[in-house]
């Protein structure tokens, strides 16, 4: 049985600034995915309906991971034991601890989203990140914090898409 969710406003098509449109599309977009996993059994978020693999709940990991190593290693420059730490193997597959829960991961998820609005609310859109996964490149390699956001919602945009399919597998569920 489908059930349609109808989705929440976007952020506001007056905007003209591209940092309050980046920032708005992507806060739209880390509530989307909390959205799509709330109401999902413990099992739903543990169980892969595809080959890849995947789980939705590791896909919220993955994307809290991201936040961290996009942001806070990479831009900020700051030291990070563990930036890899939704994946066992770099570059491998996403991995959750047995004890991890929807609760553990959720507030992670929402950690690293509240420090990456602090750095972007410390910083311009034309700097350049301080690192390029913990180390110093040249000054043509390191991108810009407005590329790195933009970097960002197209990652969320297609995860986002991927957890909208799993969603409907799961159980029926459609929208945002």
């Amino acid at each position: 049985m489908v059930q349609r969710v109808d989705p929440p406003p976007e952020p506001p098509v007056t905007l003209s600034s591209p940092a309050e449109l980046l920032a708005g599309y992507l806060d739209f977009y880390r509530e989307a995915v909390l959205r799509k996993l709330a109401g999902l059994s413990e099992e739903e978020l543990r169980h892969s309906r595809l080959p890849s693999g995947w789980m939705p709940l590791a896909l919220l990991k993955h994307l809290a991971y991201v936040e961290l190593r996009w942001l806070q290693w990479g831009f900020a420059g700051e030291r990070i034991d563990e930036p890899w730490g939704d994946v066992k193997i770099r570059r491998g597959e996403w991995h959750l601890e047995p004890g991890e829960t929807l609760e553990d991961v959720t507030a992670f998820f929402r950690e690293q989203c509240a420090r990456s609005r602090e750095i972007v609310a410390g910083a311009r859109m034309e700097e350049k990140a301080a690192t390029l996964g913990g180390r110093v490149p040249a000054e043509e390699d390191r991108p810009t914090l407005i590329w790195i956001l933009f970097h960002l919602l197209q990652e969320y945009a297609r995860h986002l898409g991927h957890l909208d399919i799993a969603r409907e597998l799961a159980d029926g569920t459609l929208g945002e």
